[in-house]
């Protein structure tokens, strides 16, 4: 199923779970457990671990932190993006927490490979290589520095010689603004 196609079937079943639809709820919870799964135990194998009760710890985890979050879903956002970025945070945490590092985890899997068909992998590297060129520096040093290399905003910040706020901002910011440069460009559905 293709990113636009697994957005279309998803996001009116979460909005309909967020009005109160518990069937819609159970969908979602559902629909995106697998592709979490999927997800988790291949970035589980990157870092040389292949437990698969491994890759169900951290779904769980991601489907707790889902349920605990949906508040914040914003609906102009896509919900796959939404829930993958949370798996990714939890992903993160769990690795940090058994002493490994999460820079292995590389950027364009965060955004797509949730919802990316298998061959689609090359594609979402290019368009988020193009997306990651289109903002200013600081940011994409921001970004690069807490998304891929896995540091802490503190950090990031006190290495750019910015308030942690400011990071934060500036980060925010650069991550909605490639999310709207891939959706301009047909990469995400709107």
């Amino acid at each position: 199923m293709s990113l636009a196609e697994l957005e279309t079937q998803l996001r009116p079943v979460f909005l309909a779970a967020l009005a109160g639809d518990a069937a819609a709820y159970r969908l979602f919870l559902d629909t995106i457990s697998a592709r979490l799964r999927g997800y988790l135990r291949q970035m589980l194998l990157r870092v040389g671990r292949s437990e698969a009760s491994e890759a169900e710890d951290v779904l769980q985890e991601t489907l707790l932190a889902l349920h605990i979050s949906r508040h914040t879903y914003d609906p102009a956002s896509p919900v796959t993006a939404w829930a993958h970025a949370i798996a990714r945070y939890k992903l993160v945490d769990h690795l940090r927490r058994s002493g490994r590092h999460a820079a292995n985890l590389p950027l364009d899997d965060e955004v797509y490979q949730l919802a990316a068909p298998d061959g689609a992998a090359p594609d979402a590297r290019l368009d988020l290589e193009s997306a990651m060129q289109a903002l200013p520096e600081r940011t994409r040093v921001l970004i690069d520095r807490v998304k891929i290399q896995g540091a802490s905003i503190a950090e990031a910040a006190n290495a750019e010689g910015m308030t942690e706020t400011a990071a934060k901002v500036a980060i925010h910011r650069g991550l909605k603004a490639m999310a709207r440069f891939l959706t301009k460009r047909g990469t995400r559905p709107t």
